[in-house]
């Protein structure tokens, strides 16, 4: 069978009719499948408090130097991408609830080595396996979740594995003040364990479950997740066994969804929000806040309000407004960013980028406040446009555009592909500012959100309100 077979298109589950399911455990189920990224954040979130203790410690006491501490902070996206190969592979073999399960077991793991940690090696160690856990989370618990959820609601459900990742990441920063980092470390193992407990009574997808032939077990499911059984209709024989091939890649059908899949979760990553967060202490020092530790509360908490504001509107706005909305005001604070660097010949003198960032500017020091104040309305306006759009709805579209035979390797392929342009980006920001000064880093990022907002408008389909049977169907012109 190939992509075009018509049967390929049809509705696995049809979605529930003129009213809401009768059950609302699907938003429980949800829930429980978000603890994944909520644990994501919190690991991505643990080295930002953990490397200035690990810093400051004196000996005999585990400390980190200037290397170390920047592999301590990288290593978890190299951890990530392996995560997104494995968890392609795990989603398709092992199903959607089992790699969940799975996922948690480097999560605990991870942070356990980190607490017990008597050498730079363990804690390295403990880091790769929490990023392992990340890219398989970042993959599978979308996939859950866009197969549970009915239309009406998918939106505001896929949103929210965004907004658990930022609230992660939040969580990490406030922890952070009061919890050294061994114990730190140890709060880190909550979530997954949580997530763990939980997933062990939601069930497999229904559309999983079909496309095995396990007809009695999806029934069950939609039982359970919609307080109905829904209608449905059995896949074609074969289906689960068929798997990915390069030749699909010349139907419609796979490449289409491929080629975008990828393509939003590359400019994802060159959007600068990387290089905005980099910044984000430096700039609010520049504003002489009394303590530059709060830019890192005040940009998470940014963060969570508006992917929150967007779940909330996801449904009704639909994804190619909020990406269009969320580009174009990138493009305008990056350039903004662009400018406060170019007026101030570099940027701030604080930075640690000191032979980078020297100012040659003779301005007072209220003009230069000043300007240190058109950075931070810049980077908090690039912060809530990102987590509107080009935030939370690559990972939504990446778990609704893929037909189901192809699933695994294509949402794994977008996957690796955001943590290696993470990677990329992070570590050849330097080398770019370098060429071509820090505001010119800023005006191509600026550069790549316009080709982002041009993208979305020619390429990306609306699905908002479709089955994904129906985004399918899209993809294949039918």
């Amino acid at each position: 069978m190939t992509p075009e077979n018509p049967e390929e298109t049809q509705p696995l589950l049809g979605p529930p009719g003129g009213s809401a399911p009768l059950s609302r455990r699907v938003f429980l189920a949800a829930f429980a499948a978000s603890l994944g990224p909520l644990s994501f954040g919190f690991a991505l979130g643990y080295s930002s408090p953990a490397i200035p203790s690990l810093r400051r410690a004196s000996p005999p006491a585990l400390r980190l130097d200037d290397d170390a501490a920047s592999w301590f902070g990288a290593i978890v996206t190299l951890g990530a991408a392996a995560g997104g190969v494995l968890g392609g592979w795990l989603v398709d073999r092992a199903g959607r609830k089992l790699s969940l399960l799975l996922c948690t077991v480097p999560f605990v793991v991870g942070f356990v080595v980190i607490t017990a940690a008597q050498n730079v090696w363990m804690l390295l160690g403990g880091r790769l396996l929490t990023g392992l856990a990340c890219g398989i989370a970042s993959l599978v618990a979308p996939v859950y979740i866009s197969e549970i959820a009915y239309p009406a609601v998918r939106g505001l459900l896929g949103s929210c594995v965004q907004l658990m990742v930022v609230t992660g990441i939040l969580l990490a920063y406030l922890a952070g003040w009061v919890l050294e980092w061994r114990w730190l470390a140890i709060l880190g193992c909550v979530p997954a364990s949580f997530m763990l407990l939980l997933m062990c009574y939601m069930p497999e997808t229904p559309r999983f479950l079909l496309t095995q032939h396990k007809h009695q077990e999806a029934m069950a499911a939609m039982q359970f997740l919609w307080g109905s059984e829904q209608s449905w209709e059995e896949p074609p024989v074969g289906v689960e066994h068929q798997g990915f091939q390069l030749a699909q890649l010349r139907h419609p059908g796979v490449y289409k969804p491929f080629i975008i899949g990828i393509l939003l979760m590359a400019f994802q990553q060159l959007s600068g929000i990387n290089a905005v967060m980099f910044y984000a202490e430096t700039i609010f020092e520049e504003a002489k806040f009394k303590d530059s530790s709060v830019a890192s509360i005040i940009v998470g908490i940014i963060q969570v309000l508006f992917t929150a504001m967007a779940a909330l509107i996801m449904d009704r706005a639909g994804r190619r407004l909020l990406l269009t909305l969320s580009g174009v005001v990138m493009v305008f604070s990056t350039s903004a960013f662009g400018a406060y660097f170019k007026l101030t010949q570099g940027g701030p003198s604080n930075s640690s980028h000191v032979a980078l960032l020297t100012p040659i500017s003779m301005e007072p020091p209220s003009a230069s406040v000043g300007l240190a104040w058109l950075a931070v309305g810049s980077m908090c306006l690039f912060i809530a446009g990102f987590a509107v759009g080009w935030g939370p709805i690559p990972w939504l579209l990446m778990s609704e555009i893929f037909p189901l035979h192809v699933k695994g390797i294509a949402t794994g392929v977008c996957v690796l592909t955001n943590w290696f342009m993470a990677f990329l980006v992070t570590k050849e920001f330097s080398s770019v500012m370098e060429v071509l000064r820090p505001y010119g880093a800023f005006w191509l990022a600026s550069a790549f959100c316009i080709f982002s907002v041009l993208f979305t408008l020619s390429c990306v389909p609306e699905t908002k309100g479709k089955t994904l049977e129906q985004i399918t169907a899209h993809f294949e012109g039918r």
